[in-house]
């Protein structure tokens, strides 16, 4: 089998892995980095429990070769951790109980803290079309739209 040399930072940390040319980032985050919150569900990208940024943008780590991240930086909801505290938008799902089985909430995590990154004077409607791309099964888009509602208060206090 021919292996492709990738040399991929994720979460701040440099890793270096022979892949081969048919390998996604979803099972190299989860089998060689033991990243659990990328999660694989629909295979085709239209679920978002994937979800990763990649160089500060949303992809579908179940349709993104390893070998097309090479001298990238590759982000997952543990990255967005810093010296032990959640992200504002992290802690934010967890004030609004935005978690239910929390299977999809790394992704919507992700989703969240791009799209507030993306469009700095987004309204909630703005945010609920930007998070189209992300299903939950559970149906806790109450509680997810609560959590985007007060990082958009937090914004609004901060002005």
């Amino acid at each position: 089998m021919n292996t492709t040399p990738v040399q991929i930072e994720v979460n701040g940390e440099e890793h270096r892995f022979e892949v081969s040319g048919l390998e996604v980032l979803l099972d190299t985050l989860r089998d060689r980095l033991d990243l659990t919150s990328v999660r694989g569900t629909c295979g085709i990208g239209i679920c978002g429990t994937c979800t990763v940024l990649v160089d500060g943008r949303l992809e579908s780590g179940c349709l993104t070769l390893t070998a097309s991240a090479d001298g990238r930086s590759v982000v997952t909801s543990e990255g967005l951790v810093e010296g032990g505290q959640l992200s504002n938008v992290q802690q934010a799902f967890v004030d609004a109980g935005a978690y239910q089985c929390s299977f999809c909430i790394p992704g919507f995590v992700l989703a969240v803290h791009a799209g507030l990154r993306e469009m700095p004077s987004a309204s909630a409607e703005d945010m609920r079309h930007y998070l189209a791309g992300n299903l939950c099964r559970c149906g806790t888009y109450p509680q997810i739209m609560d959590a985007v509602e007060r990082l958009l208060g937090q914004r609004e206090g901060a002005r």
